[in-house]
């Protein structure tokens, strides 16, 4: 089982940055693909970005240029840097931890919320 702990939610103005980051702890696997999703109210959960354990990134094109994700193999840490927030990235943000096994896992999520 793996566990995963958000941290770095919270209420920002339009323009503003903030940092989310992510622990996973349990058992890890060597190839995993860590990445962030998120759900805003009404809507359907969505894929913000995704970090492999080489290091390829995938990003939703709302955020491309605006959001850097992160990881540290080491640590089994995933970040995410986002900078120029927009109201419209108002949501749940949710770590997400694949393993090539199949495995897919969550964490409980941090609401971070963009006032205008």
């Amino acid at each position: 089982q793996v566990r995963l702990v958000e941290s770095g939610g919270g209420l920002v103005q339009t323009g503003g940055s903030l940092r989310l980051s992510c622990a996973a702890s349990g058992i890890i696997f060597n190839t995993n693909v860590m990445g962030w999703f998120r759900q805003a109210p009404g809507k359907q959960r969505e894929l913000v970005a995704q970090i492999t354990t080489a290091d390829f990134t995938n990003y939703a094109d709302s955020v491309k240029g605006r959001f850097t994700i992160s990881r540290d193999n080491a640590k089994i840490t995933v970040d995410l840097q986002m900078n120029s927030l927009k109201p419209e990235d108002t949501a749940v943000y949710y770590c997400n931890y694949r393993t090539t096994a199949g495995g897919d896992y969550w964490g409980k999520g941090t609401l971070v919320t963009v006032s205008s």
